[in-house]
């Protein structure tokens, strides 16, 4: 693109990088053209409309080809540009957070439909979100409910770091604290909702991950164990011991995972006949319920 790029005008540098994008066989080809281009000429998606005749400079086609390459090696556009939008919202990424995905979505979707059911969606609920990463299934959920106060937490001090800029720069900071610890054990208040996206991918298949998420996600995000299931072994019993009667715990898991994690929550003294299992838009069991009796 380098040596031609120059004479190009803006809507016919983004479709060029678009072709570029198809013909590597990446997804969203489009819309990875027209983020990167966006970010190499510093424009929004309103200046790309109305700037589209602008021809490119020099060095303007050197930053968009610079960021080519790196999509084209496989990086992630949002790891490239360290932002990614979740629940709507705009949260910054660190090596430390995982990118946030829309089946994780799914996750606050089914908390806030427990909170409306429960009938507490108007009360000060203490949420906790285990293994925060970029904050983002707790801070959705405090721009949803605002009586609500969460923390989260994370063994990772740089995620608890980027996690607290996204409650700031989100105007969620003064509901929201972060704290350094595995899961709940750095917790002792009650909680009303436990919420988490924990490591499930077993240990021997990250390796067959896209590159994508094996070369670019932190590893330890993504690490389950043998089996996959290590981190909701930890984190269920934690959760249902700090949890009030009537609140819930909310995980999201990876495919063929929700009835052993069912299972576990039964164990952990969750209601049996108080979980469900929720599908996510590709009809996959993403994310299991498990709900603490009432009194």
């Amino acid at each position: 693109m380098s040596g031609a790029a120059a004479i190009l005008t803006i809507d016919a540098a983004r479709r060029a990088l678009a072709a570029r994008f198809v013909a590597a066989g990446l997804d969203s080809p489009e819309l990875d053209a027209r983020m990167l281009v966006g970010a190499a000429l510093e424009l929004d998606l309103t200046g790309l409309v109305t700037q589209g005749a602008r021809h490119l400079t020099a060095d303007d086609a050197a930053r968009l080809e610079a960021l080519a390459q790196r999509r084209l090696a496989g990086e992630p556009a949002a790891r490239i540009l360290g932002t990614k939008e979740f629940w709507g919202l705009p949260f910054k990424l660190s090596r430390e957070t995982l990118v946030p995905r829309p089946d994780t979505e799914t996750v606050v979707e089914a908390a806030l439909d427990h909170v409306r059911a429960d009938g507490s969606i108007a009360q000060p609920l203490r949420i906790a979100d285990l293994g925060t990463g970029s904050g983002a299934i707790l801070l959705a959920l405090l721009s949803e409910l605002p009586l609500a106060f969460g923390v989260g937490t994370d063994i990772s001090i740089d995620a608890l770091r980027t996690a607290r800029d996204n409650a700031v720069a989100l105007r969620l900071g003064s509901r929201a604290a972060f704290v350094a610890g595995s899961y709940a054990a750095p917790l002792a208040r009650p909680l009303d909702l436990v919420v988490s996206n924990p490591p499930y991918i077993p240990r021997d298949d990250i390796a067959r991950l896209t590159i994508e998420v094996r070369a670019h996600d932190p590893v330890r995000a993504l690490d389950g164990g043998p089996d996959g299931l290590d981190a909701y072994r930890a984190l269920i019993p934690q959760a249902t011991a700090l949890l009030r009667p009537g609140g819930a715990v909310v995980v999201e898991v990876g495919q063929g995972q929700a009835g052993d994690v069912e299972a576990l929550m039964t164990r952990a003294g969750l209601s049996a006949d108080l979980t469900m299992i929720r599908a996510d838009l590709a009809g996959i069991s993403r994310v299991v319920l498990g709900r603490k009796k009432p009194i």
